[in-house]
């Protein structure tokens, strides 16, 4: 699968990236994933451009995800050349001063040679630092017979890997690595916007042998837990930072021996309903000075949430010891966690 993680080029003045793959492999909502890393990971000013001339649906969906990064598109629906919407979509990336171009293509439905000759034709005529290749990770054998066709035409740069979620653990990524010989660029693990990592080689080995993946699991922590929090409503925060993470089956997957054990039971955001109960039944002064919520209290919350003492007594423990890891991160306990889980790998 490659040795390091590999990077974007973005050389370019602006940095065009041309998205390229089959209809319902996400990529559409991929382009706007990129765009909201490319923003928010890399400072850059990301312009997306709707190249899709046959779906009018298309065209709207890549301006709802571009609403939701907060990323403007370009779109000019009355135009059915997808290679002048292209060259339009570039010109105004220049005039406005955006440094990355992202142009999302009409999905193929099957490799149909008029549409291949199309998107080789926008390539040939915009001349893309990165061309990358969006494929479903679910398909199996099919992902690898595209991206052998696509190749063939394009000869694109690198694959994104969408729909990594818990339930598929990535043997697609070892069979396209092996047949077209392109790194594997990025990876999209669940629906929400943020749902993109970088695709590290070492880790998804790992992933695929039942391992897990806790060091990505810690970075993601880091990234989110950024702030001393200690209170029950800094905790809510805490778990609504936690359901941005990502698919809660996808992070379990990341426990080593977890993802196996855990195959078959269901795994949601409703997971944290009955803290959340608890929590919302606790007075603003019980939230922000735990320490005072004595036997009374502890029945009047319980009754208040639908929960019992037992489970009031269960959450005050666990928001104890997350108190106590939380000071820990924000020491120098992070660099040593994340050290200690390299060196166990």
């Amino acid at each position: 699968m490659g040795g390091d993680a590999e990077g974007i080029n973005l050389s370019g003045n602006p940095s065009v990236i041309l998205m390229s793959g089959l209809q319902g492999s996400g990529k559409t909502t991929f382009s706007g994933k990129l765009a909201n890393y490319l923003k928010t990971k890399k400072s850059k000013k990301p312009l997306l451009v709707a190249c899709d001339v046959y779906r009018p649906a298309a065209i709207d969906q890549l301006h709802i995800v571009g609403e939701q990064v907060g990323v403007e598109v370009f779109s000019d629906k009355g135009n059915t050349n997808p290679v002048a919407i292209a060259q339009a979509g570039i010109a105004h990336a220049k005039a406005n001063g955006f440094n990355v171009v992202i142009i999302d293509t009409a999905g193929r439905l099957a490799v149909d040679e008029a549409m291949m000759t199309e998107i080789s034709n926008i390539h040939k005529a915009i001349k893309p630092q990165e061309t990358l290749f969006v494929v479903d990770s679910m398909t199996g054998q099919d992902a690898v017979n595209t991206a052998k066709a696509f190749n063939d035409v394009l000869n694109f740069d690198g694959v994104i890997l969408t729909k990594l979620d818990g339930d598929t653990r990535g043997g697609a990524a070892i069979s396209i690595k092996s047949v077209v010989n392109k790194p594997i660029k990025f990876i999209g693990t669940g629906e929400k916007m943020e749902a993109i990592d970088v695709f590290y080689p070492s880790r998804m080995a790992d992933r695929i042998l039942g391992m897990g993946d806790v060091v990505s699991l810690v970075e993601r922590a880091q990234e989110q837990f950024d702030e001393e929090q200690f209170g029950f409503d800094d905790f809510l925060k805490q778990i609504q930072q936690i359901k941005k993470m990502g698919n809660m089956k996808d992070l379990v997957g990341m426990i080593p021996g977890a993802g196996k054990m855990m195959k078959d039971v269901d795994i949601d955001d409703n997971a944290f309903k009955g803290i959340e109960a608890i929590i919302h039944s606790m007075t603003p002064k019980e939230r922000s000075n735990p320490s005072i919520i004595n036997a009374s209290r502890k029945k009047r919350i319980g009754d208040g949430s639908g929960t019992s003492v037992q489970q009031v007594n269960q959450l005050l423990k666990q928001f104890d010891q997350m108190s106590k890891m939380m000071k820990m991160m924000q020491g120098g306990g992070g660099k040593q966690m994340m050290q200690m889980m390299k060196n166990m790998r």
